[in-house]
C-alpha cells in the first residue's frame, strides 16, 4: 500500500495512536467488558426470546401481528 494513500494515512493514524496508548488501553478493556456484560450476560438471564418460545416456526411475523392487534384492542377499550 502506498504511503500517500488516504486509507493508509487513516489506518496509520489509528494504529500508531492505539499502539502508544497507556491508560487508554485499560479504559478500552473496561468498555469492552461492560459491553460484553450488557449484551450477552444480561440478555441470557433477563431477556428470554418470547417469540421463539410461543410462535410456531415460520409463523413469527403473524404471531407478532396478532400480539400487536390484541394489545391495541386492549388499549382502545
Amino acid at each position: 500500500m502506498e504511503k500517500n494513500n488516504l486509507v493508509y494515512k487513516i489506518w496509520d493514524l489509528y494504529y500508531s495512536g492505539f499502539r502508544s496508548m497507556t491508560v487508554g488501553k485499560t479504559l478500552w478493556m473496561v468498555i469492552l467488558i461492560k459491553l460484553f456484560i450488557i449484551f450477552f450476560i444480561l440478555k441470557l438471564f433477563f431477556f428470554p426470546n418470547i417469540i421463539k418460545q410461543n410462535a410456531p416456526k415460520g409463523q413469527e411475523a403473524s404471531y407478532v401481528e396478532q400480539q400487536l392487534e390484541h394489545n391495541a384492542e386492549k388499549i382502545a377499550e
